[in-house]
């Protein structure tokens, strides 16, 4: 019989990416069959009827939600004393100074830090940044739901400073050589990255570095910064911080298409750098990120890059039926459905390139789909999906069983923040679905350098019989293929 725990932590706050980290690796324990760490926040709260747990009404959002079932007492009791190792772990660097600093702007005195880091719930993340801002800090805002109104203040006070507000929403970043949040290892090199966009930039970096190049830094500056509201105020200020930079001989500006407006706005500031610079606005009619890519190599006198691929044979019993996608990365999706819909019309999605692709509820539709399980609704109260593999494995494991699906697309992103072995977990699954006569594709989004290993993840996903492509583009191209026949 299954054993459960739910209990509040009064006055016990941590950050939601230590979180997201320490219910991972709760999760994954022996017989765990579900684990909630989190704030006890009303979407969080929300969650624990639908994970089977008895709801709480009287938690408050600053208590810390701990929710556990196991398959039995012994492992239960297990999880719950790891947990408490996380927790102690987490708490010793603050506990072992005499006494810790209050507020961010007495920890940036006393330590000097250039740069903060921000992640807290969205309704406070302004003051947070502002401390940081005001003590002379740059600040990557890895916090979501920040209103528009607060962004826009916190830029225009970076700016004022001197300084430069990364987000909100922020997850990748490389600052002084050091990878913050959803990050690949990258070699030193003199190509610095400006990107509305975390996973555009991880796959520029994983092509950038398969060609022998470094990078001198990649900042990000949140989906929103190129919208008319925000007025691209963070992506100005990233390209002139560059520009300044000795160490940067090419600055990339990467994006979403933004409104015409603000896309000439961003280009003309480009086209006025003493630096040599690259634009690349992703979307139908556009570069993808590997042609982009191509760009940058040229601008720098460098042949054209043959990005590696590990190939697998089309299962023998191959089904010709529709593609199906499943991404963890949203721009990763937005590029597969432009390439693949050029061969295959239209393909429905819950971030759909045409409102009337879009999916229900419930992210089920006949045809050809593919779901970006990084969007926010689907990770409120959850690890993201490049950490915790349970929604898209679950999702695969029922498409694969689908007569009406062909194709497998999937990407896998490697590096900081992400999960420690996904070819762990993937290629069981990638095995079964191969041998059912689905064909899987994958996305792999890495460097050579990734704790994870890049050519040994690929081999593994190649050896379950997946075909596995450095280029999200051309395994997009390569999915499409397959179900027009033309492979």
């Amino acid at each position: 019989m299954s054993s459960c725990t739910v209990e509040l932590r009064g006055g016990l706050y941590r950050d939601s990416v230590a979180l997201m980290q320490i219910s991972r690796t709760v999760a994954e324990l022996p017989g765990v069959t579900s684990a909630l760490i989190a704030m006890a926040t009303p979407l969080n709260l929300e969650l624990l009827p639908r994970l089977g747990f008895e709801p709480l009404p009287e938690a408050r959002p600053d208590d810390l939600l701990v929710a556990v079932r196991a398959d039995d007492e012994a492992s239960l009791a297990a999880a719950l004393a790891r947990l408490e190792e996380l927790f102690a772990a987490r708490a010793l660097t603050s506990e072992t100074v005499e006494h810790p600093p209050r507020t961010t702007r007495s920890a940036l005195v006393r330590s000097g830090a250039p740069l903060v880091m921000v992640s807290v719930p969205g309704r406070s993340a302004l003051v947070e940044s502002m401390d940081a801002l005001q003590a002379g800090a740059d600040v990557m805002l890895f916090s979501d739901n920040v209103p528009v109104s607060e962004e826009i203040r916190l830029k225009e006070e970076a700016h004022r400073r001197g300084l430069l507000v990364m987000g909100p929403d922020c997850g990748t970043a490389i600052v002084g050589g050091v990878g913050l949040s959803f990050a690949n290892v990258m070699r030193p090199g003199r190509v610095g990255i400006v990107a509305a966009s975390g996973t555009g930039a991880q796959q520029v970096c994983a092509l950038l570095d398969a060609a022998g190049i470094g990078v001198s830094a990649v900042l990000g500056t949140g989906g929103r910064d190129l919208s008319r509201a925000v007025g691209a105020r963070s992506s100005l200020d990233a390209m002139a911080m560059l520009d300044a930079h000795a160490g940067t001989d090419l600055v990339v500006m990467l994006s979403k298409p933004p409104p015409s407006d603000m896309a000439e706005l961003v280009e003309a500031a480009a086209a006025a750098l003493s630096t040599p610079a690259v634009v690349g606005f992703l979307g139908a009619g556009r570069d993808d990120l590997t042609a982009l890519t191509g760009k940058v190599l040229a601008a720098l006198g460098l042949p054209p890059l043959e990005p590696p691929q590990w190939l697998s044979p089309l299962p023998g019993n191959f089904r010709h039926g529709a593609v199906r996608g499943l991404f963890s990365g949203g721009t990763l999706c937005d590029e597969a459905m432009v390439v693949a819909s050029d061969l295959l019309g239209p393909i429905r999605s819950n971030i759909p390139l045409d409102p009337s692709w879009a999916l229900g509820p419930d992210l089920k539709a006949p045809g050809h789909l593919m779901i970006d399980f990084g969007d926010d609704q689907l990770t409120q109260g959850r690890p993201h999906p490049m950490i915790d593999w349970t929604l898209r494995l679950e999702r695969f494991a029922e498409e694969a069983a689908d007569p009406d699906c062909g194709v497998l697309l999937v990407d896998v992103v490697l590096g900081f923040g992400s999960h420690a072995a996904p070819a762990d977990v993937l290629a069981p699954a990638v095995k079964l679905a191969t041998e059912s006569g689905v064909a899987v594709v994958v996305s792999l989004i890495g460097t050579s350098g990734d704790p994870q290993g890049l050519q040994p993840t690929a081999l593994a996903l190649q050896a379950a019989g997946a075909s596995v492509y450095l280029s999200n583009a051309a395994a997009a191209r390569a999915a499409a293929a397959l179900v027009k026949g033309t492979v």
